[in-house]
């Protein structure tokens, strides 16, 4: 009798829960408050089981995108797609963030002692802030900055601060900003993964990431902006290569500079990028211009920030001193190195543990057979390489130690490239089914914060 193919399957999203669960038991029984200072192990919060007002919407929209997300995904037409993609984003987004109520769920969110709407208004001059921004990064400063705004790069304050400037200040704007934004990072992996792969497998992945288990931390947290922005700068790129557009190009520089003064961590996007220009190499082959008009795109927001008397090196520097003289000095390497891989499967969804299985398995046979892929296949090749890319992003992040805790939110940007290995996996509404429960288990019964 032979196994049915999607025992592995099984066999990898058990050892998946498995982890989970072992994070959370020595998270509890073995470690204290005061060694991990997170309220539940391994998640930044605390148990708190509760209904609101999103709960009916949200299991609405999930039953919705498990009864038609797989049908309507292979059937619609590209172009409105992705605008369905995107508002089922939303829509799923929006209704788990309001299970904890407008306040606590939304408009509260950034605007807590540590947040970025707590400075605004110290960026009365905005030049003179930037010049004297790493100031205040270390502790012991004068008027040091709260923990989000010390440990970013001034881009992600600045946006909120611009954002008040023109009138739409306030916590209820910042999050609606930041969620609608954040919702079109999966039509950027979309549109990436067609670009380079095909649109069967893009089809196949969109109702994983419209209903992604992750959108319980992009509703409100600003990384998932970050993760918008970083996924259209790939998009662009992919898009770049594909069409030899060197206006895509310099869109898409401009788009991985901006993210370099979002996040320091985000630099490490240079690996996804690199994937796709290896998957798109003839294009840059055919067209060396587009290596120069990324560059020249790429420059432009270091170049504005410098020129304004901000030091990303300076800052990186003291950011990680500041890092270890706060809760990373006291959070044990031992436990986090593979507790964050425990978040990471409760931001991507067991679905997604079995895709990676699966992406595995086609990089090891297209490596062992050594014979030319083409067509579907070939297709299949990239996906996997491109998420192995994402995952190698991913892995760099949790070894720097940098990454100790929070990593459901501050991994977000790279847990999308994750999901999109769903694509490889049959019997879609099953694991659909498994996403949106879990997803649905975590906002109801843990109150997640940061």
């Amino acid at each position: 009798m032979t196994r049915p193919r999607s025992c592995p399957d099984l066999y990898a999203a058990a050892a998946a829960a498995l982890l989970v669960t072992a994070a959370v038991l020595v998270g509890r029984y073995v470690y204290t408050y005061d060694d991990l200072i997170v309220g539940w192990p391994p998640l930044l919060g605390r148990w708190d089981p509760h209904l609101g007002p999103g709960t009916p919407a949200a299991v609405l929209v999930a039953a919705g995108v498990v009864a038609y997300g797989p049908a309507v995904a292979a059937r619609l037409p590209w172009r409105a797609l992705l605008p369905a993609a995107w508002g089922t984003a939303l829509a799923w987004t929006w209704s788990l963030a309001l299970i904890d109520g407008w306040d606590r769920g939304i408009a509260g969110r950034l605007t807590t002692s540590q947040e970025y709407l707590s400075v605004v208004d110290r960026w009365h001059d905005v030049p003179a802030t930037l010049r004297d921004f790493n100031g205040h990064i270390l502790l012991h400063s004068p008027d040091n900055w709260p923990a989000h705004v010390a440990g970013h790069p001034p881009g992600a304050t600045l946006t909120y601060v611009l954002l008040d400037r023109i009138g739409l200040g306030g916590g209820g704007w910042a999050g609606a900003l930041t969620i609608t934004v954040g919702a079109t990072a999966c039509v950027a992996v979309l549109v990436t993964v067609r670009a380079l792969t095909g649109e069967r497998l893009a089809r196949r992945a969109a109702p994983f990431l419209a209903l992604a288990p992750a959108a319980v931390w992009m509703g409100t947290s600003a990384d998932g902006y970050f993760a918008a922005v970083a996924a259209w700068a790939v998009a662009l790129l992919a898009l770049a290569v594909t069409r030899r557009s060197p206006g895509w190009a310099a869109g898409s520089g401009l788009l991985f500079g901006l993210t370099c003064y979002l996040s320091y961590g985000l630099t490490l996007f240079a690996v996804i990028a690199a994937a796709v220009l290896v998957l798109g190499r003839r294009g840059v082959r055919e067209r060396p211009v587009l290596l120069a008009a990324l560059l020249a795109g790429a420059a432009v927001v270091p170049v504005a920030f410098t020129a304004a008397g901000f030091d990303w090196w300076e800052a990186y520097r003291l950011l990680v001193t500041r890092y270890y003289e706060g809760a990373a000095g006291v959070r044990p390497y031992a436990y986090w190195v593979w507790a964050n891989l425990a978040c990471t499967v409760l931001i991507t969804g067991l679905a997604t543990v079995a895709g990676l299985r699966r992406a595995g398995g086609v990089l090891v046979r297209r490596r062992a057979g050594g014979e030319r892929a083409d067509g579907a296949r070939a297709g299949e090749v990239r996906l996997a390489f491109l998420v192995a890319a994402g995952l190698l992003a991913l892995l760099a992040a949790d070894l720097s130690g940098m990454s100790k805790a929070e990593t459901e939110r501050i991994w977000l940007p790279f847990a999308l490239w994750l999901l999109a290995a769903c694509a490889f996996l049959n019997r879609p509404r099953g694991w659909l089914t498994a996403q949106a429960v879990l997803a649905l288990l975590v906002n109801h019964l843990v109150a997640t914060g940061w």
